[in-house]
């Protein structure tokens, strides 16, 4: 088994806050289905900045980070079979998932 980190990007705002409370809802549903696969819930992001050598750009670019899950799964196949039933996919947003890589220190 493999960690992978799901990495969140874009989605529409909820023009209701009653949009936005059946999206937690979807939200948890799907977590709480991933069940022993679930390594981190992670969290939403706020607004990023971009560190570059040549300095700090606002906005995190074209596509800018909005959250992260890490996931555990047999291979980054299956770890995107889980990212696709994610909610944040109906909202208009995108997955990105990366296997996560371990590293001695």
């Amino acid at each position: 088994m493999h960690n992978y980190v799901f990495a969140y990007h874009g989605g529409k705002s909820f023009e209701t806050k009653e949009q936005g409370t059946q999206h937690m809802t979807d939200w948890i549903a799907w977590s709480t289905g991933l069940k022993e696969a679930l390594i981190d819930p992670g969290m939403p992001v706020g607004q990023s900045k971009t560190v570059e050598a040549s300095g700090v750009t606002d906005n995190g670019g074209a596509n800018p980070l909005t959250g992260i899950t890490i996931v555990q799964a047999d291979s980054i196949d299956a770890a995107i079979e889980m990212a696709k039933t994610c909610p944040h996919i109906d909202n208009g947003g995108t997955i990105e998932v990366a296997q996560a890589l371990p590293m001695d220190m």
